[in-house]
């Protein structure tokens, strides 16, 4: 029997449901709750439950924790001594870590020309402040996020606008991330690539009453067709990652498209939704054909 170990959220939609493709595919199922997780230097291993994972033929990292936050890169290090140790890790753990922070994924996409709305980094309150004045609108985004959790709307319109971002700042955000708001045509877009071949690409429509798009906040997910200048870019953003399944975030703007972020994890109910396509199957049947088990 091939074994197959997914690294998820036990309950989560995605996270089952790539177990369930792992299962029908190779009747062995393993998901993961890397809480429950354990590294021994003794004896070398590294244990879920009953079972040594680096006995596994293959990881999936589907999930590293309900919430981003920096301690989950600490998971990633653990996974990342298994994938050296040899097993074979989809996406390298290494090559999540790169995307993971909205910081390293920024500046990696910058060092590669990829367009963005302009963005400042900073620890300074006055600096934030001026760099507000002058975007006109901004969004303050955590390091550490998804679906524009702790994402904040500032304005230069805003009279108490230094005392929100001091707030901002003091809530835990010491490095600010800082991006100017741009007119979006009501909607954004999750560009999927497997194994660095694009799949297809879904809209993130918002319902109107959000500045952002997120199903969180009352977007929803439609089928879209993109032009291949969108697609040309968004390949070229994943291909500074190396990750085997990706959703590049692209925003088609009055200046051309620009990229947001490149996501180390999402883009399966986008998919699923949209197209005919099974997301889960077709990673899975990936990772078998890589480890030369299809």
């Amino acid at each position: 029997m091939i074994k197959v170990g997914v690294v998820g959220i036990p309950g989560a939609w995605s996270s089952e449901k790539l177990a369930d493709s792992v299962e029908k595919r190779t009747g062995y199922r393993l998901l993961i709750d890397f809480a429950q997780v354990h590294f021994d230097s003794e004896s070398n291993s590294i244990v879920y439950q009953d079972c040594d994972l680096a006995c596994l033929d293959a990881l999936i990292i589907k999930k590293i924790g309900s919430q981003y936050s920096p301690d989950r890169m600490d998971r990633l290090e653990i996974l990342s001594y298994l994938a050296d140790s040899g097993l074979r890790v989809f996406s390298h753990p290494a090559a999540i870590m790169s995307s993971y922070s909205r910081v390293s994924c920024t500046l990696k996409l910058l060092r590669g020309n990829i367009p963005m709305p302009p963005t400042v980094l900073t620890e300074s309150v006055d600096y934030a402040l001026t760099t507000v004045l002058r975007f006109g609108e901004a969004i303050l985004k955590p390091l550490y996020s998804t679906k524009a959790r702790g994402m904040v709307l500032v304005s230069n319109q805003d009279p108490d606008l230094k005392e929100r971002i001091f707030d901002y700042k003091e809530a835990g955000n010491k490095i600010i991330y800082i991006q100017k708001k741009v007119n979006i045509p009501g909607k954004d877009l999750g560009v999927v690539f497997l194994g660095g071949e694009y799949i297809s690409t879904y809209a993130r429509v918002g319902d109107g009453k959000s500045w952002n798009t997120t199903t969180r906040n009352g977007g929803r997910y439609e089928k879209y067709l993109p032009s291949q200048d969108v697609i040309d870019l968004a390949w070229k953003a994943q291909d500074l990652f190396k990750l085997d399944f990706t959703s590049v975030d692209v925003v088609e703007t009055d200046e051309g498209p620009k990229v947001f972020e490149v996501s180390a994890f999402g883009g399966f109910r986008g998919l699923t939704e949209t197209t005919d396509k099974d997301a889960a199957d077709m990673y899975v049947g990936y990772v078998l054909e890589k480890c030369k088990y299809a």
